[in-house]
């Protein structure tokens, strides 16, 4: 069982107004945590590493072939569309998560952060990524959804592109991996987690994928 009682309520980040118009549903829910240090434990019943063991004997071909087909998957399908993705090109995070497993043949282990944002992408399909909560502005209005100001040319994501942001800089392009410098290492001691939702997914899946996630880093 998910131990929600740990600081556990998500806080809901800022949508850009115009983005927000444009793309209603969109939205960003973050959590900061304290993170157990170290490798993805594999000796650890609970660890991310044999949940991610244990996940990977759930996922066949024909599991695969069917998640398109699915309400959450659905719904980021088509986010996809809307923003200009080809799904069928770009995958959506947890169809490429499966299709990485059916190539090596396993859910692949790296570290604990990792580990953790990825058992909980596979659990409910909602995609979670780490932020060193140290780079982090926390403040309000803290970790939200912007677009790339064409004048900012030190945000690391071309003019108008969406990302995860605060007031004081770019962290991370939407759906991408975390910029040089923002990524929560191995060795991160706090960490920000934040989970993308888009229309017709759930704010129960979201706060499961964030609750997920911090448990499996305490």
């Amino acid at each position: 069982m998910i131990d929600k009682s740990h600081n556990s309520v998500p806080r809901r980040g800022a949508v850009d107004p115009a983005v927000a118009a444009e793309l209603p549903g969109l939205r960003l829910d973050w959590l900061a945590v304290p993170v157990a240090t170290g490798s993805s434990s594999a000796h650890l019943r609970s660890s991310p590493a044999e949940r991610l063991r244990a996940l990977s004997d759930r996922y066949r071909g024909m599991t695969v072939i069917a998640m398109r087909t699915h309400p959450i998957p659905r719904a980021y399908r088509t986010f996809y569309r809307q923003i200009g993705l080809d799904p069928d090109v770009e995958r959506i995070p947890s169809e490429r998560a499966a299709a990485e497993r059916l190539l090596h043949g396993g859910f692949r282990r790296t570290d604990l952060i990792s580990d953790a944002c990825l058992v909980a992408l596979i659990e409910t399909g909602v995609p979670v990524s780490a932020l060193d909560a140290a780079v982090v502005d926390l403040g309000p209005p803290a970790l939200g959804i912007g677009l790339v100001d064409e004048t900012d040319g030190s945000a690391g994501a071309p003019p108008g592109s969406l990302v995860v942001c605060d007031r004081r800089s770019v962290h991370a392009p939407l759906f991408g991996m975390p910029l040089p410098g923002h990524e929560a290492g191995p060795s991160a001691a706090r960490v920000v987690l934040y989970a993308l939702g888009v229309a017709g997914v759930p704010q129960i899946h979201i706060d499961e994928a964030l609750w997920l996630a911090a448990d499996l880093l305490r």
